[in-house]
């Protein structure tokens, strides 16, 4: 058994919370959130602690691993030290929003020997996951095209977005990792254009809310990325890999399968998943299990540190790129 403190109350910790639980191989032994209410709230639901500091869960020998599922700007803090209590970590995306200290970061914990895992959790969607194995076997030749497609249902609320980093390093990072995780390859070219198709209000903080990308990678490959954050018929997450020999997608799972005909229209199908907890559920499950057994079997985790900051630094290359209108190479 594998005990965590779960760091963050919020509705990720929420949700991470519930998935500890259900483990059979894994136990929440501590809550601990800056709002002590919520703290208390969600640990009197799984019958355990609320920690009243993240020294009370560092101190505790019986944590065997941290779940950093805090506001990005307390993740460096959490991670350093975590690592130097000896403490596994699996710590939501991103790491921070500046690679420089992601950078300070890792100096401060490599020589450490800590099994840390990034949150990428798409790497684990069952879909997502068994198109990159189909890749890897062959299936389909030698890729050549990868376009990922990554919508979000709506706007998040405008002071989340001020802090947010702008879209490459809070919403397009996912899609950057799966980029790296698919072609197996790093990216050597990013062009990247946007615009405020949605809200203009986004500029007055040099952000947009919708992109295009065109990526290359070190063989050549051809990538896009095109994102948006408002979709009105659900969250539209879905890839294709094309490739000399045939094609595979990705597509949207549907909440169910009923497909209705009547007056108005035939076939009609299940909007799509509402929003990113609903969609990648499973994935979010896989991603813990894949962790603990990790720690289990002393084998390294994955996605590692090293992923979040490739992932960081296509997001930086992509910002450059957009506010100078150059490609960027790396």
């Amino acid at each position: 058994m594998i005990n965590f403190a779960l760091l963050g109350a919020g509705r990720i910790g929420k949700m991470h919370a519930e998935l500890i639980a259900a483990s059979s191989k894994a136990t929440l032994s501590y809550v601990f959130d800056t709002h002590a209410p919520s703290a208390q709230a969600l640990a009197d639901k799984y019958n355990t602690a609320a920690a009243n500091s993240i020294d009370e869960v560092l101190k505790d020998v019986s944590v065997d691993a941290i779940l950093i599922a805090t506001t990005t700007d307390t993740h460096v803090d959490f991670i350093v030290k975590g690592a130097k209590a000896g403490k596994a970590i699996l710590c939501e995306k991103p790491i921070d929003l500046s690679t420089q200290v992601v950078t300070e970061c890792w100096e401060q914990i490599k020589d450490l020997n800590i099994p840390i895992q990034i949150g990428f959790n798409r790497r684990f969607d069952p879909t997502h996951s068994s198109l990159q194995r189909k890749l890897a076997d062959g299936e389909v030749g030698v890729l050549q095209q990868l376009i990922i497609t990554s919508r979000d249902p709506d706007m998040a609320p405008a002071e989340y977005l001020r802090h947010s980093g702008g879209i490459f390093r809070d919403m397009i990072i996912h899609d950057f990792d799966m980029l790296r995780f698919i072609t197996g390859e790093e990216v050597v070219e990013v062009h990247a254009v946007g615009s405020t198709l949605i809200d203009e209000g986004l500029a007055k903080f040099g952000d947009v809310d919708s992109v295009m990308l065109t990526l290359k990678t070190s063989s050549g490959k051809l990538c896009h990325i095109n994102g948006s954050r408002r979709c009105v018929y659900g969250y539209d997450q879905r890839i294709e890999a094309f490739a000399d020999n045939g094609m595979l997608q990705s597509t949207n799972p549907l909440p169910h399968s009923v497909s209705t005909s009547n007056a108005a229209g035939t076939q009609s199908q299940s909007q799509l998943n509402p929003f990113f907890i609903e969609r990648y559920q499973q994935a979010y499950q896989r991603q813990l299990e894949s962790f603990i057994d990790a720690l289990i079997n002393n084998i390294p985790p994955s996605p590692s540190f090293t992923d979040g900051m490739q992932a960081q630094i296509l997001a930086d290359a992509a910002q450059e790129s957009l506010d100078a209108g150059i490609t960027i190479k790396l």
